[in-house]
């Protein structure tokens, strides 16, 4: 028979903290604090296997689970020397939610089950306290009508409100025992009148109308969307908590509260929370009353003139404050606690890891690593890759008020404020003047990287995750909200519509990268800071791991930025994105229209002596580190103007008919673009690019080694090839300007030809193609692309469907699909090596900064990752945590 129910109390449990997947993280850890010996009010636990069997039967119960708690209760009752529902031992409960992963709020607790209107003169009675027993009475009436009834909450508030104004008092605690009998009364009556039946009087009635409340909110709009931006998986369900009530508001000599074991802003050692005299638990995190401080040496700080835990209740402050130390070393990190005071008498309700700040992760982990408390891998292991952002960016003031007018995808981190600006000449123009600006397009192309790089941020209203706005704008370091699909951009008339509202240029606005929310209006910032603790644990990681991490970057700017951040190589340089400023678009334009060989070689040698400075500068900055070059990858179209207006000012300037430049932009024009004439296609089609290309590599490649006296190795990568023919090509392309560039400077170098995995067939064929390629860069970006047959730009507009509905748990532009994508990436890297064994195998897609999908590439032995300089010390840390995981 399935065991459903697992009992704890007097110092004995049947879980332990191991169980957390069966019963929750509250139901294991109650048990574990049983078995320290601590004071836990006794009870049991429903386990999730529980909620996940009454999901699969239609929101019915398991056959077996009524007896079981049925005996469970009977336990209760003999460790407690109470009864449930009898007045004359009456023991009352609490019921509490308690998922496996820690979700603060989001699912429901009924408290004081087991009153009714003859127990209510029970507890009066056995207290001694009318009041008390009055005022938990209506707390209970309240909380299951909400949880239980789905008669809402506020209008039990407008109630009480108003009872309290005819009276003249302000606080709750100033209604006496006849007072809540009125409001008893009248909170019965509006229930009968809502529901059309009088409130519940039957216990048991009660306990099992709470234990099915709290196994449906489980499936709250809430917890959903909780779990979704937690990546918790439905699966897990959640336990229930049923605990023996201890009462925090039985007068002065009785108190609740909610403590962590060290700061969780900033990581502090010291005792942090707060506490309330006579009060229950949902009144400290509700707002209703100002909470007191725990410690002295808090109420100072904070300049209150309320007193604290540890001058008015020295004893119980005491046996709290070593308690906090026991299970702090206990669970070897820092707990977040919740606690009654019963009379006098302490009652540990909750321990749980404490969240917290990355600032407060990292100075946490240095210093339990430095007390001996943890080892160097457990201190790196507990800190959350994707928190590091947190330390990198600026980002919103938690304080600040936010009013939202539009919520897309977190494209990239971040924090920007900006006046509106539509095209990316106006932020330009304004960035000139010294105006920040937030730069909003329906989305963007290559064309407006001139304008992201002046913006302080960017939105569209269309594309995904890693669309060109997302990609680009975390290279930049940029926050990105991308697909706000709720917005209207109207570029005529200079508006964006969105909620109702007009907004116009010039608006200022804010947008949150880390949300995906979009703002009215200024908001209040917090500037970025590292630590030494944040160097501490990247320098621990860094002796972890085994993939190298490498930069996506062709800018100097991005260079050096991913270089602090500690890259040791550019695993990605896109060099069209080279092309797109100044005298180099009309160079590329000027190359493009032409119809013969000779007129692009023309243009083309224009852009050499500019593509050899970039690279001399990169391979410089890079110091001998490996840099992978990508040679031009995308349609020719995109280098070419738009609309008639720009087609007419490019015409001018280039000296050409503006009719023959818009016959030659509608020559170019593709259908599908991303599969159409790119990529290795070009350099086929006009192998003088992929020439001009490699003699600037290997003429830089020289010119820096002299610089610096460290010998260059350039990887020169060609994209998109899908047959081994493509890349043999190319290669002997490659391979005769090298011999040419080597015999002219009389200087011999090493370089390495390799091309991009990124079509299926090329992950099919890899063994073919590696008899040529001397690396492998996975793109995944691509692969994913051609994979699914999906537009990675369209993809927002179904893909958040998809995972509500159940049939994807991931975005696949976001975390790698391991059973599609990663099955490719596993096959082409068995066999490449298997033809080639010394292969070099790394990833430069959106992928290489994600840090499940790191872990993916460590498992299939993959050489480095490449990513966005920002997501640099995100990388380092999360190959050092799949080094860790991989050693078992």
């Amino acid at each position: 028979m399935t065991k459903w129910v697992y009992t704890f109390g007097d110092g004995q449990a049947e879980g332990r903290a191991d169980d957390r997947s069966l019963l929750g993280g509250k139901g294991a850890n109650l048990a574990e604090m049983c078995r320290l010996g601590l004071p836990v009010p006794p009870g049991f636990t429903i386990t999730t296997d529980a909620c996940n069997a009454f999901y699969a039967a239609g929101r019915s119960y398991p056959e077996t689970l009524g007896k079981q708690v049925e005996e469970a209760l009977k336990h209760l009752e003999g460790v407690t020397g109470r009864r449930f529902g009898d007045p004359s031992r009456l023991l009352l409960v609490s019921v509490r939610s308690g998922a496996r992963a820690s979700m603060p709020g989001m699912m429901d607790t009924v408290l004081n089950l087991g009153l009714n209107d003859l127990t209510v003169e029970a507890l009066a009675a056995d207290s001694g306290d009318e009041r008390f027993a009055f005022d938990s009475y209506r707390r209970f009436i309240q909380m299951y009508s909400d949880v239980v009834l789905g008669v809402d909450h506020e209008a039990f508030e407008e109630i009480l409100e108003d009872e309290k104004a005819q009276r003249g008092l302000e606080l709750d605690t100033e209604l006496s025992a006849e007072d809540w009998k009125a409001i008893i009364a009248l909170y019965k009556a509006r229930i009968e009148d809502e529901l059309g039946q009088p409130f519940p009087q039957d216990p048991e009635q009660q306990l099992w109308g709470a234990i099915g409340a709290v196994f449906s909110s489980w499936m709250n709009a809430r917890a959903i969307t909780y779990r979704r931006l937690h990546d918790i998986p439905e699966s897990w369900g959640t336990a229930v908590n049923v605990q023996a009530m201890v009462f925090g508001n039985m007068g002065e000599t009785s108190a609740t509260g909610v403590a962590f074991t060290r700061n969780p802003s900033t990581g502090e050692r010291a005792l942090y929370g707060e506490f309330l005299v006579n009060a229950q638990g949902e009144d400290v995190v509700a707002g209703i009353r100002t909470p007191q401080n725990i410690t002295e040496v808090a109420r100072i700080e904070a300049g209150s003139d309320r007193p604290s835990l540890e001058k008015i209740m020295p004893e119980a402050f005491a046996s709290f404050v070593a308690i906090s130390e026991k299970l702090e070393k206990h669970y070897r990190d820092m707990q977040d606690l919740e606690f009654t005071i019963e009379r006098g008498k302490l009652w540990m309700l909750q321990t749980r890891s404490g969240k917290r700040t990355a600032k407060a992760a990292l100075k946490i982990a240095v210093e339990m690593a430095s007390e001996g408390l943890i080892t160097h891998e457990e201190a790196v292991s507990r800190i959350d890759p994707a928190s590091l952002d947190q330390l990198l960016h600026p980002t919103i003031d938690p304080k600040a008020a936010r009013e939202v007018i539009a919520v897309g995808l977190p494209a990239s981190p971040g924090a920007a404020t900006g006046e509106i600006v539509f095209s990316s000449q106006e932020a330009e123009d304004m960035k000139a003047i010294g105006k920040k600006v937030i730069l909003v397009r329906v989305e963007t192309s290559p064309e407006d990287i001139h304008g992201m790089h002046a913006a302080e941020g960017i939105l569209t209203t269309r594309g995904g995750m890693t669309s060109h706005a997302a990609v680009v704008a975390r290279g930049m370091g940029k926050p990105c909200v991308s697909g706000a699909g709720s917005m209207r951009v109207d570029y005529r008339s200079g508006t964006l519509m969105v909620m109702g509202a007009t907004f116009h240029k010039g608006d200022v606005i804010t947008i949150d990268g880390g949300s995906g929310q979009v703002l009215k209006g200024k908001v209040a910032m917090l500037q970025p800071e590292l630590s030494g603790d944040f160097a501490a644990v990247m320098e621990w990681a860094d002796k972890m791991r085994r993939m190298k991490v490498r930069t996506n970057a062709e800018t100097p700017a991005d260079a050096r930025m991913a270089r602090s951040f500690g890259a040791e190589g550019i695993g990605l340089c896109r060099t069209e994105h080279m092309f797109f400023e100044g005298e180099r678009i009309l160079a590329m334009r000027e190359m493009i229209l032409s119809d013969a060989e000779a007129g692009r070689r023309a243009a083309l040698a224009k852009l050499l002596p500019m593509q050899r400075s970039d690279f001399i500068e990169l391979f410089e900055i890079m110091a001998g580190l490996p840099v992978t070059i990508r040679l031009l990858d995308p349609p020719l179209h995109e280098f070419l103007p738009k609309s008639d207006k720009e087609i007419d000012e490019v015409a001018a300037v280039m000296n050409v008919s503006a009719n023959a430049l818009r016959r030659r932009t509608e020559t170019l024009h593709e259908f599908n673009p991303m599969l159409g004439h790119r990529g290795c296609r070009l350099a086929i089609s006009y192998p003088e690019i992929a020439e001009m290309q490699a003699r600037a590599i290997f003429e830089a490649a020289i010119e820096a080694g002299l610089r610096t006296g460290r010998p260059v190795v350039p990887e020169v990568m060609v994209p998109l090839v899908g047959l081994k023919k493509e890349l043999d090509f190319i290669k002997a392309r490659i391979d005769a300007v090298a011999t040419e560039v080597m015999a002219e400077k009389g200087v011999t170098i090493q370089y390495l030809t390799g091309t991009m995995i990124e079509l299926p067939r090329a992950a099919v064929r890899a063994h073919v193609i590696a008899e040529t390629a001397e690396f492998f860069s996975f793109g995944t970006n691509d692969l994913t692309q051609t994979a699914f047959g999906i537009s990675r730009d369209d993809a927002s507009t179904f893909l958040e469907t998809y995972r509500q509905k159940g049939i994807i748990e991931q975005d696949p532009f976001v975390t790698l699909d391991r059973e599609g994508v990663g099955e490719l990436v596993k096959m082409a890297a068995e066999k490449g090596r298997a033809t080639r064994p010394e292969i070099k195998l790394g990833i430069c897609g959106e992928h290489g900064g994600d840090p499940a999908s790191i872990h993916f590439c460590q498992e299939v032995g993959l050489d480095y990752v490449s990513c966005s300089p920002y997501r640099v010390p995100i990388a380092r840390l999360a190959a050092a945590q799949a080094a860790i995981v991989g050693r078992g």
